[in-house]
């Protein structure tokens, strides 16, 4: 738990993190650099280094007991991924890592953060967001949590209309996480370019679809498409 909200456990993680990472890292087609904000369980790593194409990943925690907690009491998380050789970790705050990175250099950036709270709300911020846009590469894509469309509905719009703002795609997928205040959680993915997901490296994807407990491809079209009406109408407002 962090701030008396539950993060993750064993039972119900992979709803998550197989969500965050798999509509993003299945588009790429050529060698890629990836950033994680957040992160510090190790399974968006997991679920990262599936994939041959990435050539570095860097992962960004604020809170290194965090990683320290989930090494000793989650091996099941993370497990061999935090000895990938292409894994580097910083303990370092997320916002000033984006805004000392150079323009154009990270192909999928993923924000797998807590929620809003006195450490993390600039990690939901326009400013941040359009820092993530400048160092991300021209086809990048930014993946992030985007909170519950029910008990975090205003939170989630905003997160929403932010993203439409500053990217010309953005799509949202819906999906369960048990553990999660009203079992139902979202994530959105965007980019500077159309978004290609799942259309790139069919291959590889398919043996990776194999070892995933939540996420394959037909699940992933269906929650692309679950977005609530009440959602929809807000939005178009």
């Amino acid at each position: 738990m962090l701030d008396d909200c539950w993060m993750t456990s064993l039972k119900d993680e992979k709803y998550y993190h197989e969500c965050l990472v798999h509509p993003a890292l299945s588009s790429i087609d050529e060698k890629s650099n990836v950033l994680i904000i957040g992160g510090g369980d190790g399974g968006t790593v997991r679920e990262c280094v599936k994939y041959s194409q990435i050539s570095k990943i860097d992962l960004v925690e604020i809170d290194e007991e965090v990683i320290k907690i989930s090494k000793k009491y989650l091996k099941e998380i993370g497990g061999e991924a935090w000895n990938d050789k292409r894994l580097e970790i910083h303990v370092d705050d997320g916002v000033r890592w984006v805004k000392k990175t150079r323009d154009n250099f990270y192909d999928v950036i993923f924000i797998d953060c807590s929620d809003p709270s006195e450490f993390s709300n600039l990690l939901f911020s326009d400013s941040f967001y359009k820092e993530c846009k400048r160092i991300l590469t021209p086809k990048g894509i930014l993946a992030t949590q985007s909170e519950s469309p029910e008990s975090f509905k205003n939170i989630h719009i905003n997160i929403l209309k932010s993203l439409k703002n500053i990217f010309k795609v953005s799509e949202t997928m819906y999906s369960f996480v048990p553990i999660y205040p009203s079992g139902i959680w979202s994530w959105t993915f965007s980019s500077s370019e159309d978004l290609n997901l799942s259309k790139q490296n069919y291959a590889e994807v398919l043996k990776i679809e194999k070892g995933c407990d939540i996420w394959n491809l037909n699940f992933q079209n269906a929650a692309f498409k679950m977005m609530p009406n009440k959602i929809v109408k807000e939005l178009d407002s």
